[in-house]
């Protein structure tokens, strides 16, 4: 599995010693792990303003302005996916972490071995959530989970991923995105896959879903659609 991980520590002995744990956890795995280091919290909000793409949080927990915990707090408002393990010489904040549902508190100086637990851990955590798609669009990148996508529309050289709240416009293949997702979702027209899930009413030349949007497809796919989604549900 490939892994996005970012190391947050204005001790710059103490990132680099990290760093090299994970990629010794990493490499006796079979992982990829992509390590992102950063001075502060505010440098990874920086960052994170943009690339959301993280699956595990390696926080100090007393730096500059703003603390491991605060900046876990930030993050926990809008993801509950990534994996947050405290990293720090200090206990007292412990019971503030499970605030934002960390994941396990290491005490500096950390022992590979008990890394290398917490981080199978997370893996295995990582594993059991639900899917999800990452989607790049204005600069930005988001992990949208499956079960928010209602349908991907083809639009040229671009598709447009529609949630219940929002269009996300990405310059990709249609194909290839469809190499991404799961059973869940079927191409019912060249131009359209649809989420199963969400689909309310089949029509001879459309399906209806939960939003109200109805959604083309092809001559002959009611049926097919019909018994994909009694097979599956």
């Amino acid at each position: 599995m490939q892994y996005n991980i970012s190391v947050i520590d204005d001790n710059a002995v103490d990132t680099e010693y990290i760093s090299a744990l994970v990629t010794r956890w990493a490499d006796a795995a079979g992982h990829i792990a992509h390590i992102l280091t950063f001075p502060s919290a505010e440098a990874f909000l920086f960052a994170y303003e943009e690339e959301k793409d993280f699956d595990i949080l390696l926080l100090d927990i007393e730096m500059g302005e703003m603390n491991g915990v605060d900046l876990a707090k930030k993050i926990r408002l809008k993801n509950d996916a990534v994996q947050i393990v405290f990293i720090t010489g200090y206990p007292d904040f412990i019971a503030e972490g499970y605030e934002v549902d960390a994941l396990h508190y290491l005490m500096k100086p950390v022992s590979f071995e008990k890394l290398n637990a917490v981080l199978q851990k997370a893996a295995a955590n990582l594993e059991k959530m639900e899917r999800r798609l990452r989607v790049t669009y204005d600069h930005r990148t988001d992990l949208l989970p499956f079960s928010q996508i209602l349908y991907i529309e083809a639009q040229k050289q671009y598709v447009l991923i529609h949630t219940f709240d929002e269009t996300y416009r990405m310059k990709r293949s249609f194909n290839k995105i469809l190499e991404e997702l799961d059973e869940l979702f079927y191409k019912c027209q060249r131009s359209f896959c649809v989420n199963l899930s969400h689909i309310t009413r089949i029509k001879s030349s459309s399906v209806l879903l939960k939003n109200g949007e109805e959604i083309p497809i092809s001559r002959g796919m009611a049926e097919k659609i019909g018994k994909e989604m009694i097979r599956l549900f």
